[in-house]
């Protein structure tokens, strides 16, 4: 895979993942995002993506990259699940 095709994807999946609650909204009336919410998940989904990418490219080996993916995801999952239900009680949350 080129490093053009892999960017592709790589970008293509928060774009996909931001379409599952543009289309339940349609759906659900219980599925109520803003423009706020949608902007907020884009800046934090690409900004992963981006971060991904960067990662890929400087560095060389499958061992560094795996702990530093690994570490950006887990920064990922712990930020979405504080926004969500504020788990660490920060104001980052807004508790």
């Amino acid at each position: 895979m080129t490093k053009n095709q892999r960017s592709i994807v790589l970008f293509s999946i928060p774009l996909v993942l931001l379409c599952i609650p543009m289309i339940a909204m349609q759906f659900s009336k219980s599925w109520n995002w803003s423009l706020i919410d949608f902007v907020a998940v884009g800046v934090i989904l690409f900004g992963t993506a981006f971060i991904i990418n960067l990662i890929l490219e400087k560095f060389k080996t499958t061992k560094s990259r795996l702990i530093l993916i690994g570490i950006t995801l887990t920064v990922l999952v712990l930020t979405w699940i504080e926004l969500a239900v504020g788990i660490f009680g920060s104001p980052f949350a807004g508790s």
